[in-house]
């Protein structure tokens, strides 16, 4: 475990709220997303968080999953989601970022846990931090000014909070997935109801804002 060789604390959610030290993470995620390819050998994994719902929706209609009934609506979320986005751009996406995920050590940030990393929109990333952080509007702002360099327009917003819905999404179904998969002691259907909220709300708050889907 690179733990026991890194003298380093996790973040917690409200560490993101400081404006320098989001700043700095996501500094950190876009080198990765950029340079880690450089240095890439070999066939390359992608991450299709569309592709990976639906297999998570056939494993858990084959396994009897007690959330059976609700699959065809949340499909039919992230087919509407899948239209919504378009094309998108890839870079090497980390695909897991809670924020227990990045270690401070000293003046030195990590980025650890790269189980699911694969090719992916940044922007699946970016809304992962940010709905797993709890970041308000002004934030989310601030980090993707700082990503792109730019300030985010009314398409980025959209392409954005598209993304942000699927990786609430994601997280839900994989708790769900977990649930029964799983032989760790933590308590996956309370987790569950706690992210499956969180994309309910993210999900209805998208598309209060006139967003046609």
């Amino acid at each position: 475990m690179v733990l026991e060789y890194i003298d380093s604390t996790p973040f917690a959610e409200a560490d993101l709220s400081d404006a320098a030290t989001l700043g700095r993470v996501i500094d950190l995620i876009k080198c990765a997303h950029v340079r880690i390819p450089e240095h890439l050998r070999g066939p390359a994994l992608s991450f299709s968080v569309f592709h990976i719902l639906r297999d998570y929706a056939a494993t858990l209609r084959e396994q009897g999953s007690a959330h059976q009934a609700r699959l065809g609506g949340l499909l039919q979320h992230a087919a509407a989601l899948e239209r919504a986005v378009g094309a998108v751009d890839l870079a090497l996406g980390h695909n897991d970022l809670l924020p227990a995920n990045i270690l401070r050590a000293g003046q030195k940030y990590w980025l650890i846990d790269w189980e699911y990393d694969g090719f992916n929109s940044p922007l699946f990333d970016l809304g992962g931090l940010a709905s797993n952080c709890g970041l308000v509007r002004e934030a989310e702002a601030m980090m993707l000014q700082c990503y792109f360099e730019t300030v985010p327009d009314a398409g980025l917003w959209r392409r954005y909070e598209v993304m942000k819905c699927a990786s609430l999404l994601r997280e839900t179904m994989w708790s769900m997935v977990s649930e029964i998969t799983s032989h760790i002691d933590f308590d996956y259907s309370a987790y569950t109801a706690v992210t499956l909220d969180r994309f309910e709300n993210s999900f209805a708050q998208f598309t209060q804002q006139g967003n046609a889907l």
